[in-house]
Formats: structure tokens, C-alpha cells, sequence
């Protein structure tokens, strides 16, 4: 895990230092790009696909395992491409499954999003436009605690922000906030 944060250190500086803006976690970007721009005027997204300046709500995924974001949650397409094939020739969709978000699923991707694109989230403030508890969402979130203890990040009154020298660590961060991780199948 050192040697890849060194490897990933030495290329940010690299491109930093040629002019390249760090955009998120993994995405480097002129000044005048419109991801640096995005960045800048705080409406950077992240979806399946990476990072983007697109502020449509709505991403239609085409293809074999492609996966959709809608209003009201995600779907996804039949992952062999046999059975998409099979399905899209029928004229019919070729969802294979779906998930609805919960008021509380999308204040925590609100977060979550907030923090991979601008490295901090101020969790109240995003609880309050959803109308939602902080508190419910400070208590679940038990790996915070441990990531401000390791000096990762800084939580102020709600307001976490990830330290620059431990972006590298940004998805562990992200993932104190994901109810879904410690369920996921093996």
C-alpha cells in the first residue's frame, strides 16, 4: 500500500507541476478543461463513469453490464452480453436488476459524492437540504472516528474535510459513510 501511494504521489506531483489541475482521486485536468472548471464553480460531479462536469440527473447506460442513474435510483443491465443480445433483439429492456434509493441512501451519496469531488462535505448542511438527521448519520458512521484519529481527515462542527496529503485515501473515507460496504457478498 506505501509503494502505491508513493507511485500515485509521484505522479500527481508530475503532473501538478506541469500544469495539470488534481481533479477527485484519480483525474488530472488542465486549467481551462471543463472538469478544472467544474471544480472550481463547485458542481463537479461522480457517477459511474468518473468524474464530470454533466449536471444531468439522469445517466442511461447502453451495453452488457452498463449501469443506469435515475431520479429515483439505479439499474442495471444483464452483465453476459448473450442474454443483453437477447433481450434488446426482443425489443424488450435489458435490465437485469435495480435498486431504489432510500431518503437516507441519498443524503449519504450526496456525501459521499461531496467528498470524492471536493475532498470535504459539510454533512449538516447536506442533512438539512435532505431533511435529515446528522446525528443518525454521525452514528453510523463508526470508521470516521478512526480516520480523524489517524489525522486523515478534519471534522469541525460536521464539516469533514479530507487532509491533501491522504486524498490517495479518499475511497476509505468515502466508505465510512456506505452502510452497504460491510454487506457486501464476498
Amino acid at each position: 500500500m506505501a509503494v502505491r501511494a508513493e507511485q500515485a504521489a509521484a505522479v500527481a506531483e508530475t503532473l501538478v507541476s506541469a500544469g495539470y489541475r488534481q481533479i477527485g482521486l484519480d483525474h488530472f485536468a488542465l486549467p481551462n478543461d471543463e472538469l478544472a472548471l467544474a471544480q472550481r464553480a463547485g458542481r463537479l460531479q461522480r457517477n459511474s463513469l468518473g468524474y464530470s462536469a454533466d449536471t444531468c440527473p439522469i445517466l442511461i447506460g447502453l451495453g452488457a453490464s452498463a449501469i443506469s442513474r435515475l431520479g429515483e435510483g439505479y439499474v442495471q443491465n444483464e452483465l453476459a452480453q448473450s442474454s443483453y443480445t437477447r433481450h434488446i433483439s426482443a425489443g424488450h429492456l435489458a435490465t437485469s436488476k435495480g435498486y431504489r434509493l432510500t431518503g437516507e441512501d441519498r443524503v449519504r451519496a450526496a456525501i459521499i459524492e461531496q467528498l470524492m469531488c471536493n475532498l470535504e462535505a459539510d454533512v449538516p448542511a447536506i442533512c438539512a437540504a435532505h431533511e435529515f438527521d446528522p446525528i443518525a448519520i454521525f452514528n453510523s458512521a463508526g470508521r470516521l472516528a478512526r480516520l480523524a484519529e489517524d489525522g486523515i481527515v478534519d471534522i469541525d462542527s460536521g464539516f469533514v474535510r479530507v487532509r491533501q496529503e491522504h486524498r490517495f485515501v479518499l475511497r476509505a473515507v468515502a466508505a465510512a459513510f456506505d452502510p452497504y460496504l460491510d454487506r457486501l457478498p464476498d
